[in-house]
């Protein structure tokens, strides 16, 4: 294992600086960094301490910076130190400039702004955490995306992630031998998007649950002909009722949340 130092500087939160880096290092195996994150750099008081941190543990630095004064102190300093020093947003910012033919405004952190689509995410957030696991199962009808599953399939991390995005999801678990509610199977306008899974995958998830709980496993919520059978049933069910169905068996919650975007997409474009 290969280890190395990565210094992370940015005049935000650095989050987007976290997730360009976590994606980039993700296609590399046997490589491990110690990440220095260094958030809201927007002085050269602030940046002091950030210089210091790479001179004792030299790496690869990347910045998301605007002030032109700070970045050139950063270059010049990893120059000295004869580390690589990445701008990692400039090519976007570019591209951008040149397509639209204008200058970016160079405002750190204008992401963050709390603008209509921040509070759109708060919103969204409010009605999926008031709408997880059946809750409020008649106001359903309000929302962007409602999930069906059995059990652990991931169904209230993926609305989470999918209420940071700004949509208002639901979501509702199938129970062996409990009929959905009606409000449920009589849903109009609204993507519902049944998820599923690998019985041997469900079996192994369910056990370590229980375990988890300390309760025992002589159960059908892990017998694996039991789940056999609740992963038919969920399937014949999606494909009468015309929902799109998910196999998250080998998807992340992120990959999950992509694909259901994508339908919620297409959905809204067939209704322009």
């Amino acid at each position: 294992m290969t280890k190395y130092h990565l210094h992370l500087v940015s005049d935000a939160t650095g989050d987007t600086l976290l997730a360009l880096a976590s994606a980039a290092l993700a296609q590399f195996e046997g490589v491990e960094t110690n990440r220095y994150i260094w958030p809201m750099i927007r002085s050269e008081t602030n940046m002091a301490p950030v210089i210091e941190a790479i001179e004792k543990n030299p790496g690869l630095v990347m910045f998301t910076l605007v002030d032109h004064n700070l970045r050139q102190i950063l270059w010049d300093e990893c120059r000295r130190l004869q580390v690589p020093c990445v701008p990692v947003l400039d090519p976007i910012i570019s591209a951008l400039e040149n397509f639209l033919g204008a200058r970016s405004r160079e405002l750190p952190g204008r992401q963050h702004i709390m603008d209509a689509d921040y509070f759109e995410r708060i919103d969204a957030i409010h009605y999926s955490l008031s709408h997880d696991d059946g809750q409020s199962v008649d106001d359903f009808d309000h929302a962007d995306v409602v999930l069906v599953g059995i059990s652990r399939t991931s169904k209230t991390p993926t609305c989470m992630y999918l209420a940071n995005r700004g949509l208002k999801a639901a979501n509702i678990p199938m129970v062996p031998g409990i009929p959905l509610p009606d409000e449920i199977l009589n849903l109009e306008n609204i993507l519902v998007v049944g998820l599923t899974a690998s019985p041997d995958r469900l079996v192994q998830i369910r056990r370590n649950r229980l375990q988890y709980l300390n309760q025992g496993d002589d159960t059908d919520y892990v017998d694996i002909q039991a789940v056999k059978d609740e992963v038919v049933n969920a399937r014949r069910l999606f494909e009468s009722k015309g929902w799109p169905m998910i196999d998250v068996t080998r998807r992340s919650i992120e990959e999950t949340a992509a694909a259901i975007i994508g339908l919620h997409t297409q959905r809204m474009e067939s209704l322009e």
